[in-house]
């Protein structure tokens, strides 16, 4: 089998902003299929610097909250994007998690309630111009049917490659037959030929997630009630990360991210292709360097599929 290109998720953090364009522009050289840009840094200004770098690669927020700015602003902005970049643009949305409120200063409402809102008010919207495909952020079933109903796409973010195929199967045939109908997930990927320590960058990626009981809940549903009771008590012990991380399995985390040398690496890339993600994205980090060293990295990776 040949395994497609997948895409990649670029941040722009502050001293490297230059950089990321940079990389951005040196990704649809390399063939990859999309960028993706999660809500750490601007992502909208990233996408607008994106939108007027690039020529034809197809970019996306992954996500945008809808909590931090309203919805006209957002809409506005989205419509922007979408016609500066000749229609490249999807405009992926969620509620984030309770962290990211707590920084912003705002509160969360009822997660399905508020998106369906935000995307009917969005399309109500007049004067700003015609909207890019909104993607919804997606891990349980309720927002998964959310999406296949009012959406054009959906995006996870750590989800379980052996839980794809039932979480899927929530949405109608006719979305998820549909090749225009966005199906992505976010894949945490650090390429070293030492397995071991590849494994533990990735463990110290997604001790944080575990921390959110909505994602706890979801890798219950996935088959892992054993990690996350775990999980639960050493969170009650005071949540040291190193005791939580301690709890993660391998084969947890091999079914939530990808990791070690690239051969292995490759092949759970294809097995993400036959769970039914259409739109893997490879999120990297490396066990050498910093965030541009791991982007380089998962260059030097996809350069295999040529």
């Amino acid at each position: 089998m040949v395994i497609e290109m997948p895409a990649i998720s670029l941040s722009a953090l502050p001293g490297r902003r230059h950089k990321i364009i940079e990389f951005a522009k040196e990704s649809e050289e390399r063939g990859f299929s999309g960028i993706y840009m999660p809500s750490l840094g601007d992502n909208m200004g990233l996408a607008t610097a994106i939108s007027l770098s690039t020529k034809h690669i197809i970019f996306g927020t992954s996500i945008c909250p809808i909590y931090f700015r309203s919805t006209l602003d957002l809409a506005q902005a989205a419509a922007f994007i979408h016609e500066i970049s000749g229609g490249r643009f999807r405009f992926g949305i969620g509620v984030a998690h309770a962290p990211s409120h707590i920084r912003y200063g705002v509160t969360a409402g009822k997660p399905l309630l508020d998106i369906r809102n935000f995307v009917e008010t969005a399309h109500n919207a007049k004067g700003i111009g015609a909207l890019p495909p909104i993607t919804l952020a997606t891990l349980r079933k309720k927002m998964i049917s959310l999406a296949g109903e009012i959406a054009e796409g959906m995006v996870f973010a750590n989800g379980s490659c052996s839980h794809m195929s039932e979480s899927l199967d929530v949405l109608p045939p006719e979305k998820r037959n549909d090749q225009n109908f966005f199906i992505g997930n976010m894949i945490p990927t650090c390429v070293y030929e030492d397995e071991s320590v590849a494994a533990e960058v990735n463990r110290k990626t997604l001790v944080p997630y575990t921390l959110l009981e909505n994602y706890r809940n979801y890798w219950k549903e996935a088959g892992y009630e054993e990690e996350m009771a775990y999980v639960e008590k050493a969170i009650n012990e005071g949540g040291d990360p190193e005791a939580i991380g301690a709890c993660l399995s391998d084969k947890w985390l091999s079914d939530n991210t990808l990791f070690g040398r690239p051969s292995k690496v490759l092949a759970g890339l294809e097995a993400w292709y036959e769970s039914g993600i259409t739109t893997p994205i490879l999120v990297p980090s490396s066990a050498q360097g910093n965030q541009l060293k791991a982007i380089q990295e998962v260059f030097d990776l996809c350069a295999r599929l040529k």
